[in-house]
């Protein structure tokens, strides 16, 4: 197993995904690896009452949501509240033509070890560190060449 150098600063991500099972075991390989995890949801108003309380270093977000909530939209507006969004989703689709709201996608089903990896390199990216390999199943949108 690869295991990514510690993580910038303990660096907070912020989980929101309707599968409690996937959201845990997500929470729990993130704080193995050193970052911090905010309280899960599965809803978008509680998400966005969370990153303006705390804002997030990086967004996971899923798309469809508990109570018919829309991941899609959640991302536009953490995405315009400052913070980065990765869907992790199985609508591969769905993401992709929802581009301009998240700067990449890990579609489902993803082993949690590349999850942690895709949060690693994106956030290492995003402080300007392009050391990092493109890790597995990991889709950025419109990247710049360096973040290929």
């Amino acid at each position: 197993m690869t295991r990514p150098v510690p993580p910038l600063s303990r660096a907070t991500v912020l989980i929101v995904e309707d599968d409690v099972f996937t959201a845990m075991c997500a929470k729990d390989a993130l704080q193995d690896a050193g970052y911090v995890v905010m309280d899960l949801t599965d809803r978008n108003r509680e998400a966005m009452a969370a990153a303006r309380e705390c804002k997030p270093d990086l967004a996971l977000v899923n798309i469809d949501l508990r109570g018919g909530d829309d991941g899609i939209a959640l991302a536009g507006e953490l995405t315009a509240l400052g913070v980065p969004v990765i869907f992790i989703s199985g609508q591969t689709s769905r993401a992709a033509s929802a581009r301009t709201a998240a700067i990449g996608s890990m579609p489902k089903p993803y082993a949690f070890e590349d999850l942690v990896l895709a949060v690693d390199y994106v956030l290492h990216h995003l402080k300007g560190d392009n050391t990092r390999p493109h890790p597995a199943g990991l889709q950025i949108f419109d990247a710049e060449p360096e973040l290929l």
